[in-house]
């Protein structure tokens, strides 16, 4: 079975060539033209990477894409719309898409985007129903305060035990923070490296994006914390800030 790709848009014109092109290239696609059909997919737990139109009829992408990281979905998003202002992909960015394509676009540069992104994606298997959680795990909202690991080979970071569940972007903010871990990693490098020569915009969507991955550390209880450098960057330290 081929990896799975949800594509939501409500227009048929565009939807069945993209249909179409994906199934040709492997992948598992499925369709929806509404929003809260495309939460309630997403969430069942196989769809790796989310192709997203912003005008739906039922309600905007945007709020589409916000619920579903509300929701963890940690999988790749890729907004693709007609909306093609700076401030639009910088919102699209800051609510915690992966990628922006405006329309029109070429199909071979969106095929190319979406491997990049699912070869940079590691979305673990979900747990057994009623497997509870690995030996030694600790239990969600557990206080105890455990060392993280991060594997950049397999694309995860786990604390102690137990698996962090992040987003492509978060993840890649935390592998490079843990490469310099004890030194500052300035914002310009985080951007280059975590985002491409592509994005344009403010440099926001870091600070949202390190907002998230900050609190998915604490909630693990990761035994780190991100110092904040201001004026020049991050650093990632050993101890937790309420220790």
């Amino acid at each position: 079975m081929g990896r799975q790709i949800l594509v939501v848009e409500d227009d048929d014109g565009i939807a069945l060539p993209l249909v179409r092109t994906l199934s040709r290239e492997g992948y598992e696609v499925l369709r929806v033209a509404e929003g809260r059909a495309a939460i309630e997919q997403a969430t069942a737990g196989e769809v790796e990477l989310v192709v997203l139109d912003l005008g739906l009829p039922d309600m905007d992408g945007l709020d589409v894409c916000r619920r579903l990281r509300d929701l963890g979905y940690d999988g790749g998003i890729v907004i693709l719309t007609a909306r093609d202002g700076e401030l639009d992909r910088v919102v699209g960015l800051d609510v915690g898409a992966d990628d922006y394509i405006a329309k029109p676009f070429a199909l071979a540069e969106l095929l190319a985007r979406l491997r990049a992104l699912l070869r940079r994606s590691s979305r673990p298997l979900a747990a057994e129903p009623g497997g509870g959680a690995p030996p030694g795990a600790s239990a969600p909202g557990a206080a105890s305060v455990t060392p993280l690991t991060v594997d950049p080979a397999s694309r995860r970071a786990h604390a102690g035990d137990r698996e962090v569940q992040l987003s492509t972007k978060e993840f890649d903010l935390l592998a490079q923070l843990d490469r310099h871990r004890g030194a500052v990693v300035t914002r310009e490098q985080l951007m280059d490296e975590v985002w491409d020569e592509n994005w344009f915009g403010s440099t926001k969507t870091l600070d949202v994006t390190m907002a998230r991955l900050r609190q998915k550390l604490d909630d693990a209880g990761a035994d780190v914390r991100i110092t904040t450098i201001r004026g020049v960057g991050f650093r990632l330290d050993e101890g937790r800030a309420d220790a």
